[in-house]
């Protein structure tokens, strides 16, 4: 069958980010507020359309950069010592997703630890961290209103790749800085899945899974009390056997 150019009509690629980090001991999403339409005064998650001459992790972290001023390592370069999480999480196409024209979002997943406030930039009115569940309800009011878009969908699909991927990987580290205590990483599981974790239980098993976690030789006091033994992440990305996530 030979090509028509008239049964393809153009369509624009846009890339989402859901920038997740712990904040408060809670899992906080960035969003932005829309300066312009559609759906202006809204907010949504930060993203915007993929230039010609570009792939798109190189347009997920340039969005990401002009909307906040925060910037995430892809997984092409060296990573500096504070680098986030990076990674596709999936591909949205419904066509009446966006009112102005047919567009598919390629959504990426970024975690890192305890970011800095970000400022807004580009076409974003403001720009603010948010607790997820707050971002997630649908009740209407000043922080509370819908997300813009389908954005609420790949929020809540950005959420769920972490709770899960934190079961059998050693991502939960990415929340954490470079040096962290055993209880530092056990709130970021408490803040991802949402639940209470019994703290000799997990340090035993988080000591106890070969690879996941390497001692520095060093301690701190930053939360009080006696001095914690410090950690770095170690060489496993895979867990055996797994942190498997309670029932909230």
């Amino acid at each position: 069958m030979p090509y028509d150019p008239s049964a393809f009509p153009p369509f624009a690629v846009t890339v989402d980010l859901v920038v997740l980090t712990v904040r408060r001991h809670a899992l906080c999403a960035l969003a932005v507020r829309r300066g312009e339409p559609p759906f202006q005064g809204r907010w949504a998650l930060p993203g915007g359309f993929v230039r010609g001459d570009e792939d798109l992790a190189t347009a997920a972290a340039r969005e990401l950069a002009e909307e906040t001023g925060l910037h995430v390592q892809d997984q092409t370069g060296p990573a500096p010592a504070n680098a986030a999480h990076l990674e596709q999480l999936a591909t949205y196409g419904d066509p009446k997703r966006d009112p102005r024209m047919r567009v598919v979002s390629v959504a990426h997943l970024a975690l890192a630890p305890d970011l800095p406030a970000p400022r807004a930039g580009g076409d974003a009115h403001s720009v603010r961290w948010a607790p997820v569940n707050e971002l997630l309800d649908e009740r209407e009011g000043e922080h509370t209103a819908p997300l813009a878009f389908d954005h609420a969908r790949i929020l809540a699909d950005g959420v769920e790749r972490a709770r899960s991927k934190i079961e059998y990987s050693s991502l939960a580290t990415a929340f954490c800085p470079q040096e962290f205590t055993v209880g530092e990483l056990r709130r970021v599981y408490e803040a991802v899945w949402g639940v209470a974790l019994d703290p000799r239980n997990f340090h035993r098993k988080v000591t106890g899974t070969p690879g996941f976690l390497v001692p520095t030789g060093g301690t701190t006091t930053r939360q009080g009390g006696r001095p914690a033994q410090l950690f770095r992440a170690g060489g496993a990305t895979l867990l055996n056997p797994p942190m498997l996530r309670p029932e909230a």
